[in-house]
């Protein structure tokens, strides 16, 4: 199982667990984490699962695709801004911790 840690608005934190290959907005709603709705249930098509990945994961989860950016231009994104149901869990992402915005 891979870890992964939620930051919530108020800085309290939710630690989850998923399988390889899951997406963060499975395991976050699966989990019941409050903010991440994902409304079109993982198609990229909605941004209401947008995350902030922790500065120093952001290479191992890697850049957003083309569809995946245009989305997140519609929000007040950071430079590690990424749709929750477009990063898939693998074993070097054991541990991450990522933002859900206000």
């Amino acid at each position: 199982m891979i870890e992964v840690d939620f930051v919530l608005p108020d800085g309290s934190r939710e630690r989850v667990y998923g399988r390889e290959g899951y997406s963060l907005m499975e395991v976050a709603v699966r989990a019941g984490i409050a903010g991440i709705r994902a409304e079109c249930g993982g198609a990229c098509a909605c941004a209401t699962c947008h995350v902030a990945i922790a500065p120093e994961w952001a290479d191992r989860v890697g850049p957003p695709h083309l569809a995946e950016d245009m989305l997140l231009d519609s929000l007040e994104r950071t430079q590690t801004s990424r749709l929750a149901c477009q990063v898939k869990l693998k074993a070097v992402l054991d541990g991450l911790e990522v933002r859900v915005p206000e």
